[in-house]
């Protein structure tokens, strides 16, 4: 039964649900008839009533099973025993394994913080300040990630001297050139998808926070392991060589020269369509980064029966990261790493947003390994449901959007207004004072 018809029980329910029990009529009897149990008193029975009468008076076997109804029910019902007060939540220690709890109804028992029966969000705050904040966050690593590809650049190891290292996958396909072209349009068909996701979720500044916030943490991540260590180039058709900066005179010079090749590159996104061509960023590769978050961005948001969907990006995803070898624009390890990287960081950071009690229970830790996720989830107790507005709504949620700041606007202009001729009443009322001493 549901926790709200508990509540509702009357003597005769409780009779019928101690027939279901098991029980025979003299335990019905001192229970409904002489007592009056109704929902809520059978609810609220602790370990001290089971001492009393007339509890104690029942036989062994009555007792024991009464309790063990009751400790059923009780955990059948432990969110409606929280909010009538009956259930207390204590603080852990941080590497505690079980919640402690001060309470005689569910002593040992770990419970979660109420937010609904399936473990949903009951507190879904768009905050879309925070989703501006992670796009500034992602631009930022972007950019440092293109200037970080200029560097990476002109470090690029001499290919007579180091030639390409030896690769399972390298030297047992053959070079296909058009490959890493369809890489590319391969992700650009993901993007294409997970676009129309993001217009349609109801949820879409929880979205697109989440995957600026992944994203940028992902290329950040991936900037240091390009400055690291340089490897050679993975292929010979690679024409691979520093850069000249033989015209550039000072430094001043040479560092607008690399800023203006890091902003082309940041224009085009890094992608060979875009006419951008780079060597040395191979640990690890930005282009599986990019498949496999989109890819998992569009499996996690997007409601399970659409198969299709999730097969058809899984294949994307893998084909993609196929081709990133064809072309041989990267070694195997690259890829294995950059995919594993990416996928793990998702699902870790999508268990502590879903698991509110995991990031609770290690709050500081929490906030020193991942302070951009303590700082973005504040808001969000759950798991985020895939619910999707129409068209219409869409248009509905953008007027009245729109209505709202124009009437505040409104507001304003009108408070202004006023003041403005409140000063200019008092002005005058002050020149006339003045005159008239």
């Amino acid at each position: 039964m549901s926790e709200i018809s508990v509540l509702s029980w009357t003597e005769k329910d409780v009779e019928e649900f101690l027939i279901r029990e098991g029980f025979d009529q003299s335990v019905i009897i001192k229970l409904c008839d002489e007592n009056k149990v109704n929902g809520k008193c059978l609810l609220s029975l602790n370990d001290q009533d089971f001492q009393l009468e007339p509890l104690k008076n029942l036989v062994l076997r009555d007792r024991k099973c009464l309790y063990v109804a009751v400790k059923t029910l009780q955990r059948e019902n432990h969110n409606l025993l929280i909010e009538l007060g009956l259930l207390e939540l204590q603080s852990v220690n941080l590497y505690s394994h079980s919640i402690k709890q001060e309470s005689e109804y569910c002593e040992s028992e770990r419970i979660s913080p109420p937010a609904s029966e399936d473990g949903r969000s009951q507190r879904l705050p768009p905050d879309i300040w925070k989703a501006f904040l992670s796009f500034c966050y992602v631009v930022f690593v972007t950019w440092i990630t293109a200037f970080v590809m200029v560097i990476v650049h002109d470090r690029v190891p001499d290919m007579k001297k180091y030639p390409p290292l030896p690769d399972i996958f390298l030297d047992n396909v053959p070079h296909i050139s058009w490959a890493f072209d369809m890489c590319e349009v391969t992700g650009t068909f993901l993007f294409t998808i997970w676009l129309i996701v993001l217009l349609f979720h109801k949820h879409r500044f929880i979205l697109m926070r989440r995957f600026f916030a992944l994203s940028g943490t992902v290329f950040l991540l991936r900037c240091v392991t390009m400055l690291i260590t340089s490897l050679s180039v993975p292929g010979a058709h690679l024409q691979c060589e520093p850069r000249n900066y033989e015209m550039q005179e000072t430094t001043y010079d040479h560092l607008i020269f690399k800023i203006s090749q890091a902003y082309f590159i940041w224009r085009g996104a890094g992608m060979s369509i875009q006419g951008v061509r780079t060597c040395g960023d191979y640990m690890f590769s930005g282009h599986t980064v990019a498949l496999t978050m989109l890819n998992f961005f569009i499996t996690e948001y997007t409601p399970r029966h659409l198969y299709f969907v999730h097969t058809l990006t899984w294949i994307m995803n893998m084909f993609g990261i196929f081709f990133i070898l064809a072309a041989h624009e990267h070694y195997s390890i690259d890829v294995f790493v950059a995919f594993y990287i990416t996928s793990r960081l998702f699902l870790y950071y999508h268990t502590l947003s879903n698991n509110q009690a995991l990031m609770q229970r290690d709050s500081t830790r929490t906030r020193i390994w991942f302070p951009l996720f303590s700082y973005f989830e504040s808001g969000v107790d759950g798991i985020v449901p895939n619910e999707f507005e129409s068209p219409a709504e869409i248009m509905s949620n953008l007027y009245s959007f729109l209505s709202m700041k124009l009437n505040v606007f409104k507001i304003c202009e009108v408070q202004n207004n006023t003041n403005k001729q409140s000063d200019s009443t008092g002005a005058g009322s002050s020149e006339l004072d003045r005159k008239t001493k």
